[in-house]
C-alpha cells in the first residue's frame, strides 16, 4: 500500500525550525496540517503556525510494517526529522 509523505517545517516555541514528515493514507493536505497540529500538541508545541506555507506533499511511498499499523491506528505517522523532541 502506498502512503503520502507532507515534508514540514515548523518554528518552535523557542525558536528554531523543527522539520518533520507527516504520513499518512490520505493525499489531502488539510488532513496532513490537521495531523501535525495534533502531533505539535502532544510535544508542547500547539501554538506552532502550520499552513499549506510550513506543510507540502512531496511524495508517495511505501512504508514498514509497523509505520503502517501506526498510520491505520492512528491516521498518521510522524517522521522525525531535525529540531524535534526525542
Amino acid at each position: 500500500m502506498d502512503f503520502h509523505v507532507f515534508d514540514t517545517y515548523v518554528k518552535s516555541k523557542k525558536g528554531h525550525v523543527m522539520h518533520f514528515d507527516v504520513v499518512t493514507d490520505k493525499k489531502e493536505i488539510q488532513k496532513a496540517i490537521s495531523y501535525a497540529k495534533e502531533w505539535l500538541k502532544t510535544i508542547g508545541e500547539e501554538k506552532s503556525i502550520v499552513t499549506t506555507e510550513e506543510c507540502r506533499f512531496c511524495h508517495t511511498q511505501s512504508v514498514p510494517d509497523d509505520v503502517e499499523i501506526e498510520i491505520m491506528t492512528n491516521g498518521y505517522f510522524i517522521a522525525k526529522m531535525e529540531g524535534c523532541p526525542e
